[in-house]
């Protein structure tokens, strides 16, 4: 029997914490969550390899490192509404609901979003909403957000995107640039995005996120 426990514990001990995260709201929600059960089930055993875990189809769950990074630049209070783009099967999103008051988790596969509610669900994550659609559509409905976050690279960011970040909101993209994933976090004043630099990561670029290419006659 897999001690799946002691794996969350090593993983937040030798990825997160060595990593400056230092938040205990996102402590405690990774080692809370168990992410063995939103990741494929033949994937069990590499669910806390410090690595993104692949979903198939070119979209993967993010490596421990790279959300907690994330979330600890978001700095995401507990009476904020988040906008999570391509969930997969809902990891990031049930780590999101213990640290915001509500998410809006957007999958555009129709069996990684039933499945992704359906864990959720057993997991007790009542405060998040799986929305079927498109992900470079986001959840427009829904908002606007205090924080957008993508669980996957993008070569460009949508307006109908950066549309849902709130004014004073944040938002946090892994930008796709020549083979180097560079994470940076907007902070929307007064209708712009200003970006910061983060740090490195890796990950595939999410559908309809993709570069537009210019077809010369």
């Amino acid at each position: 029997m897999t001690d799946y426990t002691a794996r969350r514990t090593i993983m937040v001990d030798t990825q997160v914490r060595p990593a400056d995260v230092t938040k205990f709201p996102i402590i405690e929600a990774m080692l809370s969550v168990p992410r063995e059960s939103f990741v494929p089930r033949t994937k069990r055993e590499a669910a806390y390899v410090g690595e993104n875990v692949d979903l198939g189809g070119g979209r993967v769950v993010l490596e421990p490192r790279t959300l907690a990074k994330m979330l600890d630049g978001l700095d995401i209070q507990d009476d904020e509404l988040v906008l999570d783009i391509g969930c997969g099967l809902g990891y990031s999103s049930a780590v999101l609901a213990h640290l915001a008051e509500a998410v809006v988790a957007v999958e555009e596969d129709e069996t990684l979003a039933t499945e992704a509610q359906s864990a959720l669900a057993d997991q007790g994550a009542d405060s998040v909403v799986v929305h079927h659609g498109p992900l470079a559509e986001g959840a427009p409905q829904h908002g606007p957000y205090d924080v957008v976050i993508l669980q996957g690279a993008v070569e460009r960011l949508p307006e109908a995107i950066t549309e849902q970040v709130k004014d004073g909101g944040r938002i946090a993209c892994l930008f796709s640039e020549d083979r180097l994933g560079v994470v940076r976090i907007g902070y929307k004043i007064d209708g712009e995005i200003s970006w910061r630099f983060a740090f490195n990561a890796g990950a595939p670029v999410l559908p309809g996120f993709e570069r537009e290419t210019a077809f010369a006659l």
